[in-house]
């Protein structure tokens, strides 16, 4: 088991936990006979559907799941954000995360971490023993630390990511070739480092099902045609998922989660569109490209996923919206998006959630208004360039959910219970013996 067999000298519990990105916890629970390995964790400690967080959200939702708080607190809302006071918009990276992170605590206590594949943590930090950044890095040679991570990543073909433009093509074996590709060489990176590195937290994460997911879900949950190359992939995950648990040493307990849910996709709705055609918002010129050519008159718009900003005086550089009218301007688009009907006469949105309902902390600023969360097969969008149509279809047919968020817990005295994201990272906390303010987080310890 390579340094592991040496004495620590200490008896200090330990926890590796593997992130499966988007993954339902039906799709697990609902196939044991497939996801044999699955079934043993659940068997063996505790299981069940936890919920996502407001928006549910990737970019968003790693940064939560990692600190134990909400976006207000981390001050990530999503793949886009808004810089304050202006229109100009950025896409948050790893230095844009407010909050300790769980390995910083771990760190600060004098222990060791070795994170890898973890999205929005990019440029990877030098206060880890062992940080290989994930999604929105750049390129391997600028994503891992220390240098000789690199170089033995690069012996694996080890990627980032997926080539997410292959999932556009209508046939998809390329694509899945792709997604099996790159997550044997993540496994092979995982298994190799929890067995030769000395830490105490291990902390990696499989990205690839989230972008199965996207291109393929709906095959699976409608019996399409790629429903049992879908199954297949998920086969390899649940065996690689069983030989990393083996590969753990017996003070070591194991948590395995997702950050957000998934269901089939059937329509993306262009929210910035729908507002253009009921009056809440206008452009400069005839062919807008990004938010600040929004017109003097623009009322309210929308960024991914299902985030509306209010054009509000003193706060948007053109503000239209007087403070005073705040709450009656955003109780009316509120009820505009909840009476909202799809091609077919479903509602689009499940419910909305407003900004003090949802987030809270110091850097709340830049949080939304309101945040729509839609009914399965709606996939909310915005977009700055005018589109010819609210409701279209595309090349992914599968989409986040805020419910059906998987968590296991290698430990029977778990109680998952009306778990949510942020219970996860005091939950880490409280295995590792690790001491820390109940104040300090949205979440608690299942254990």
């Amino acid at each position: 088991m390579g340094l592991f067999d040496r004495l620590r000298g200490d008896d200090s519990p330990r926890v590796a936990f593997i992130g499966v990105d988007g993954v339902p916890y039906s799709l697990l629970s609902e196939h044991e006979d497939r996801f044999p390995n699955f079934a043993s964790l659940a068997a063996d400690g505790t299981a069940g559907e936890i919920s996502s967080i407001v928006p549910p959200e990737s970019s968003a939702c790693w940064p939560s799941l990692t600190t134990g708080v909400n976006p207000g607190e981390t001050g990530v809302y999503g793949f886009q954000d808004r810089e304050v006071g202006t229109y100009d918009t950025y896409v948050p990276m790893g230095r844009e995360v407010q909050a300790d992170r769980v390995w910083d605590r771990v760190q600060e206590e004098g222990l060791k971490a070795t994170v890898m594949n973890v999205p929005v943590t990019f440029p990877p930090q030098r206060n880890v023993q062992r940080m290989v950044s994930g999604f929105l890095s750049p390129d391997l040679e600028k994503a891992a630390y220390p240098d000789d991570v690199r170089d033995y990543l690069e012996t694996l073909d080890y990627r980032i990511d997926v080539n997410p433009k292959l999932g556009h093509e209508k046939e998809k074996e390329a694509f899945i070739e792709d997604a099996h590709e790159t997550i044997d060489a993540r496994f092979e990176a995982f298994e190799h480092y929890i067995e030769e590195d000395d830490w105490d937290l291990f902390f990696g994460v499989f990205m690839t099902t989230d972008r199965v997911n996207h291109f393929l879900f709906k095959d699976y949950e409608r019996d399409g045609q790629y429903k049992e190359e879908f199954l297949e992939f998920y086969e390899k995950v649940d065996d690689y998922v069983g030989r990393l648990r083996e590969a753990l040493p017996e003070d070591v307990t194991l948590i395995v989660a997702s950050d957000h849910g998934f269901t089939s996709l059937d329509y993306e709705v262009h929210f910035n569109e729908w507002l253009i055609e009921e009056g809440w918002l206008s452009f400069e010129g005839d062919e807008p490209e990004e938010l600040g050519d929004i017109a003097t008159e623009t009322k309210a718009y929308s960024f991914i996923p299902g985030r509306f900003y209010l054009n509000l005086e003193g706060r948007e550089p053109r503000g239209s919206v007087p403070e005073d009218e705040y709450d009656a301007v955003r109780d009316e688009l509120k009820a505009d998006l909840e009476a909202l009907e799809g091609p077919n006469g479903e509602k689009v949105v499940d419910r909305v959630v407003e900004k003090e309902a949802a987030f809270r902390g110091d850097h709340d600023d830049i949080a939304p208004d309101l945040v729509a969360i839609p009914n399965n097969g709606f996939d909310l969008k915005s977009g700055f360039k005018a589109d010819s149509e609210i409701f279209t279809t595309g090349p992914r047919n599968g989409m986040h959910s805020f419910d059906d968020t998987s968590l296991y817990i290698d430990d029977p005295d778990a109680s998952i219970g009306d778990a949510d994201l942020f219970d996860i990272a005091p939950t880490i906390l409280e295995l590792m013996d690790l001491e820390y303010s109940r104040g300090e987080f949205d979440g608690a310890s299942l254990v």
